[in-house]
């Protein structure tokens, strides 16, 4: 998967499930006249007027001989290829769920059968209480529920707290167990059923490091929505105008606009502007309510590896005296599973995925549970801080993310664009869930635990809330100016961020969104020779702020990255899959890891030419056939394709070659195709065929091809380029150039470096690091 990735095309409106199905194009059927004259039936009149039809049915027999021939005596690597392609393309099997049949699951194993309480703070332990459990056993008025799992202590015990030890979380009886690890905080699932179970309405989901600022939840969250003690007070609301806005920064609102929270796509960080406006929404109905964490509150570890300056431990404020906000159908927020609260028309949101990393569990859990909030009417609201959580200076684990960093974005996009027309909230359940499948956001493994879920949920007595009539899809009302509510966010003090609180910060976001509105529907292709395990993600986070699309291969497949195989000798045949997959694309952009590019001095090229090197010398070199064994095999197939060529190829490239005996040899390491070149491209490519002729060949006798060098765009005419870097690669480096090569990054460590001496062209790129 992308960073940033196509969002599949909508079906017809009629059809729920049109993101399951290919799209089909209807052909025009053509009724004969029943009134027309009858024809003869001659046969040689009969054959002459549906020759084309005869045709027709010679080409598709004799097309599936072929194929049945290639399938048992010949080509068996192709068939191999196609068996390979389809396993991957396996049907993802739709649960089936009898709703009237599901038998309840009753208490009668622990010593708490009989016990109730309507509000539960529920907590995994992997080790003996800390100080904020025993923190939380003394919030007055709530019950915590401490899940275990097998890092925790056998003995493990503290009193006040109800602890469910593996064994006695195995004899509950819920179908979830078959799918929980045993080493996650993950089974926290089991603690919420046993919650609700027992009489639950509201459940704190929390941690064992955060401690509640005065003891109190009910001073900082809306514990009660109806009722005497429940406040009716009007909650401002985060303006729904803006409708190509689908996620926000709360922590702007609370302010810290330099820090971000876990779970917000990276192309969005840049966005540090505060809301010109609000509006207003009626309290009662905010189902979720997220709280934010001073100290270390809710952060990634791009921000927690790229901010601290020493050892120091995290602890940044937040505006306790802001109001809380409420986010409008259309837009969403990160959610996480150590300081939220849940009321009863959101307890099937609390399922966690197992089929994810821990890091992005929650994150995913919150996404995909804001979007089904929509479809009962209910809202998520962000409060002033309501906890503190100390920061253990300890190993935070970047790899534990990359479901984050490679889908979060891509599922906000998906989740806002979801429609469906089935009549019950837990059947849009199964079939949201189901969708995000096929989407690759998780595997079938979690459409079959949202199944156990759900009927684990009934089993225990919830009773799944009714829909509401969605908003979404109807015309948003006008925001009057009587509508509008001010709010300017405080900026608190904060050594976190990367560039200068001055007027030069708005300049730079303006830059930001120049290249990002310049580049953003350009596809960029990466080849990665580096070790993508240590780069994939780094690369798509630093080219990912400006180009929508970023697509990295290399000489392995990796699936969790979702790095594509390819052979960087003859990458050039890969192109035309993507090029024909991204076919609204301006172009293409091709890249090679040990190149940097330089972006913002790339705003003045020509989006409809062709850019490559072929002014510098060092990359771009005439070559005599006749130079040895390697150069007179490429050069005999240079001549045999150019011979085949049709006359405008032909013309264009034996104007520009200096001699037949020459061909040239480019490093083509970079080169750019607009979108009015593409169609050239694929035919090129088709003649090349099977011939093994290297990209380095192949590129700069495509672009001869397609057009005169002299409208080639000159944009990488001034680019740094060395055949070996110099001993230090910052010698190297130059902000005013457009691209820079060589330079090797295959660590996170090298990439920080890259960063630090780019940031003189993008002082933003600061914030990564």
């Amino acid at each position: 998967m992308l960073v940033q990735d196509r969002i599949p095309n909508k079906g017809s409106a009629e059809n729920p499930s049109y993101l399951q199905k290919s799209q089909v194009r209807n052909l025009p059927t053509l009724h004969p006249n029943r009134f027309s004259e009858s024809k003869s039936l001659d046969f040689s009149t009969w054959v002459s007027e549906n020759l084309y039809k005869v045709v027709s049915i010679f080409v598709l027999l004799a097309t599936v001989a072929a194929l049945f021939f290639l399938r048992n005596v010949g080509d068996s690597a192709a068939f191999f290829c196609f068996e390979k392609v389809s396993k991957e393309l396996e049907t993802i099997h739709y649960p089936k769920i009898n709703w009237n049949s599901i038998t309840p699951i009753t208490d009668k194993v622990t010593p708490y059968a009989n016990f109730r309480s309507e509000r539960w703070i529920i907590a995994s332990v992997s080790d003996y209480p800390s100080d904020s459990l025993r923190g939380l056993v003394k919030v007055k008025g709530w019950q915590v529920l401490a899940i275990g799992n097998s890092k925790t202590p056998n003995d493990w015990n503290l009193k006040g707290a109800i602890f469910l030890s593996l064994d006695m979380q195995s004899k509950l009886g819920f179908r979830i167990l078959d799918y929980l690890p045993y080493d996650s905080y993950v089974r926290k699932s089991v603690g919420y059923l046993f919650a609700i179970q027992h009489g639950a309405t509201k459940i704190f989901d929390a941690d064992n490091r955060g401690e509640v600022i005065d003891g109190d939840l009910g001073k900082h969250f809306d514990v009660e929505l109806v009722g005497e003690q429940a406040r009716q007070e009007i909650i401002l609301q985060y303006t729904h105008e803006n409708p190509n806005r689908t996620v926000v920064n709360p922590y702007i609102h609370f302010g810290q606009r330099s820090v971000w929270p876990r779970g917000l796509p990276l192309e969005n960080v840049g966005e540090i502007g505060h809301e010109e406006y609000y509006t207003e929404i009626y309290g009662g109905k905010q189902f979720i309510q997220q709280g934010i964490s001073n100290g270390l509150p809710d952060v990634d570890s791009v921000f927690y590896f790229t901010r601290k300056s020493g050892l120091e431990a995290f602890d940044i404020r937040f505006d306790e005296k802001a109001p809380k906000v409420a986010l409008p159908q259309g837009v969403m927020v990160p959610l996480n599973s150590f300081n939220t609260l849940y009321h009863t028309s959101a307890f099937w949101g609390l399922m966690l995925p197992v089929s994810v990393s821990t890091m992005a569990s929650d994150v995913l859990r919150g996404y995909w549970a804001q979007r089904l909030l929509w479809e009962i009417g209910g809202h998520v609201v962000v409060y002033p801080p309501t906890v503190h959580r100390y920061d253990r200076i300890e190993s935070y684990p970047f790899s534990d993310e990359k479901d984050l960093h490679v889908n979060v974005g891509r599922l906000v996009n998906f989740l806002v664009s979801w429609r469906s027309r089935t009549n019950r909230l837990f059947e849009k359940i199964v079939e949201l869930s189901f969708v995000m499948a096929e989407g690759r956001f998780w595997t079938e493994k979690d459409v079959k635990f949202t199944a156990a879920w759900l009927q684990d949920l009934l089993a225990v007595g919830y009773q799944q809330p009714r829909l509401m009539s969605l908003e979404i899809d109807r015309p948003r009302a006008t925001i009057g100016h009587g509508d509008r509510k001010e709010f300017v966010p405080r900026k608190l003090p904060s050594v976190h961020l990367g560039v200068e609180e001055t007027g030069s910060v708005n300049y730079e976001i303006g830059n930001l969104i120049r290249w990002r509105k310049n580049f953003g529907n350009i596809v960029l292709v990466m080849f990665c020779s580096g070790p993508v395990e240590r780069t994939a993600l780094e690369w798509r986070l630093l080219y990912g702020r400006i180009f929508k699309t970023v697509i990295i291969l290399s000489s392995e497949k990796n699936k969790d990255l979702v790095v594509d195989q390819g052979q960087l000798d003859y990458v050039y045949k890969q192109l035309p899959k993507i090029m024909n997959r991204y076919s609204s694309a301006e172009g293409f952009l091709f890249l090679q890891d040990n190149t940097i590019l330089n972006y913002w001095n790339l705003v003045q090229a020509d989006k409809n030419k062709l850019w490559i090197t072929n002014k510098v010398s060092e990359s771009w070199t005439p070559v005599p056939t006749n130079k040895g064994d390697w150069f007179s095999q490429q050069g005999e197939m240079v001549k045999k394709i150019v011979n085949t060529m049709p006359a405008h190829f032909q013309v264009n490239y034996k104007e520009a070659a200096k001699s037949i005996k020459d061909f040239v040899v480019c490093s083509s390491d970079l080169f750019f195709v607009p979108r009015r070149f593409v169609e050239d491209y694929l035919d090129l490519v088709s003649l090349v065929g099977d011939m093994e002729m290297h990209h380095k060949v192949a590129i700069p006798m495509f672009f001869l091809a397609m057009d005169s060098p002299q409208n080639f765009d000159p944009v990488f005419d001034t680019m740094v380029y060395k055949k070996k870097p110099p001993s230090a690669n910052t010698t190297l480096y130059s902000a005013q150039a457009p691209a820079v090569h060589p330079w090797s990054v295959s660590s996170e460590q090298e990439f920080i470096k890259l960063i630090r001496v780019m940031a003189t062209g993008d002082p933003l790129l600061l914030e990564l690091v």
